[in-house]
């Protein structure tokens, strides 16, 4: 039998899995609500598209800047101050009279975000030692953020149909108030000694960086990747990208420590996070858009069509994975999962327009759904494990934005090719889901082949060696 966690580090997982609970409710949550904003607003689709993008792009771009400060400044108080923003974000949402202003908040939603997740696992990660105890931990946050992510989806129809879309923001600040009152009672997480100064340089290339990229992305989705400015963005990235490697070379203190990336292990989990990123993201878009422009569900119904998925995330990762981890090595767990999650999405790769949602569609979502409760706490484990306590709070960022970055990337990618497969089938909406699917399946076989060629057989989490260093 797994021993009971510490009542200390009990109280501390319940509240910084409360916090990752509400930023994937709040991320998920607008998007029923598109469409009444831009009636009630009066926005232009090219407005609309950007209270989601703004949101992701400073999310996104500012995970390792959140990371970093999170070692250097301290946790908790990084935590706190990325509540408070958040929460005053949420206000200016909910109160907003013209489009840009939804917009900027959107973006300080963000930036907030980009704050508190990576501070709020490092948290998580200082308050329960490596082993059983940290596997039980990363898995109750997965399933934090699965449950969160559905959630949002159904409690985003709900209160847009009932009290209306400014509810959807305005939910949070009370939310909010209720965990900084809790904040006080968790572990201190201090500032690092030593160097205490942030790689201003390092920050702001990599952070112009993984925002040229998203962007780029993003507007290659929405204009084609042959447009101006998705080309001029991409370009940006890359080169960016460039420079900020040759810069932590020969920063005094980089942003982020050779030494973190020093292991395979941790670099194959972020190369594997970025490859399931890109799956998850057309796993779910896809699926509602199926069932709701196919089968003509609600946004609500479609919600609730996905509360399997979650349930399967939430009891696998909480009651399965964390022993399995304790059993077998994070390569056993890691193959198993992108092995489930290969067969999910070849299953919706067979969907047709007649297709019924229990036959067609539940299968390949459970199946997706139980490989997503065993991959993400599994990388999870492995990217933190054996980093030095002064350095988690950039492990935590590197975690989430590799998801990120790999989320960013495969909407982009399979949204276009999705609508090239429609357009060339004469407009057959479900080609080009199955297509999207049929691509997802593929990336999962990457990831099983550079799971299966990086990491050896017998590693277990507890006996990851420690960062160089140590």
């Amino acid at each position: 039998m797994l021993e009971k966690p510490p009542r200390g580090a009990a109280f501390a997982t319940g509240v910084i899995c409360a916090a990752q609970f509400i930023l994937q409710l709040d991320f998920s949550i607008v998007n029923v609500a598109l469409p009444t904003i831009q009636r009630e607003l009066g926005m232009a689709a090219a407005e609309l598209q950007w209270i989601v993008t703004g949101y992701a792009l400073t999310f996104g771009s500012l995970l390792l800047v959140g990371g970093r400060l999170a070692d250097l400044l301290g946790r908790r108080r990084l935590l706190a101050a990325g509540l408070i923003l958040f929460a005053l974000a949420s206000l200016g949402c909910g109160l907003a009279r013209w489009p840009v202003m939804l917009i900027v908040a959107r973006m300080l939603q963000g930036a907030a975000g980009a704050l508190v997740s990576p501070s709020a696992l490092s948290l998580l990660t200082a308050a329960s030692p490596e082993g059983p105890a940290r596997n039980r931990a990363l898995s109750l946050w997965q399933a934090a953020t699965a449950s969160g992510a559905t959630t949002g989806i159904v409690a985003g129809g709900l209160l847009t149909q009932y009290l209306g879309w400014r509810a959807i923001f305005l939910v949070n600040p009370p939310l909010i108030a209720v965990m900084l009152a809790l904040v006080p009672r968790l572990p201190a997480g201090d500032a690092r000694g030593g160097a205490s100064r942030i790689d201003v340089r390092g920050a702001t290339l990599i952070t112009a960086s993984l925002a040229a990229l998203i962007y780029g992305l993003t507007e290659g989705q929405q204009r084609g990747f042959g447009s101006l400015y998705s080309l001029a963005a991409l370009a940006a990235a890359g080169l960016l990208g460039i420079l900020f490697i040759y810069s932590e070379r020969t920063a005094a203190s980089p942003m982020l420590p050779a030494s973190v990336l020093a292991g395979p292990t941790r670099r194959t989990a972020v190369t594997m996070m970025v490859l399931v990123g890109a799956v998850l993201a057309g796993y779910v878009y896809f699926v509602s858009l199926y069932l709701q422009r196919v089968h003509h569900f609600t946004p609500l119904r479609g919600g609730l069509a996905l509360v399997p998925a979650t349930l399967t995330v939430v009891l696998t990762s909480t009651f399965g994975t964390r022993r399995l981890l304790s059993r077998f090595s994070v390569k056993q767990v890691m193959l198993g999962g992108l092995t489930s999650m290969t067969l999910g999405q070849l299953w919706l790769a067979r969907i047709t327009a007649a297709a019924s949602y229990p036959v067609g569609v539940l299968p390949g979502i459970v199946l997706t759904a139980f490989s997503i409760g065993l991959v993400l706490p599994a990388a999870s484990v492995a990217i933190t494990t054996g980093v030095r306590g002064r350095d988690q709070g950039i492990a935590g960022a590197m975690f989430t934005t590799g998801l990120q970055t790999g989320t960013a990337a495969g909407l982009a990618i399979l949204a276009t090719a999705a609508a090239a497969r429609t357009a060339h089938a004469s407009g057959d909406l479900v080609a080009g889901y199955r297509l999207s699917f049929l691509i997802g399946a593929s990336v999962c076989v990457l990831a099983i082949a550079v799971v299966s060629t990086r990491l050896r057989a017998g590693e277990r989490p507890r006996e990851l060696a420690p960062a160089p260093g140590e």
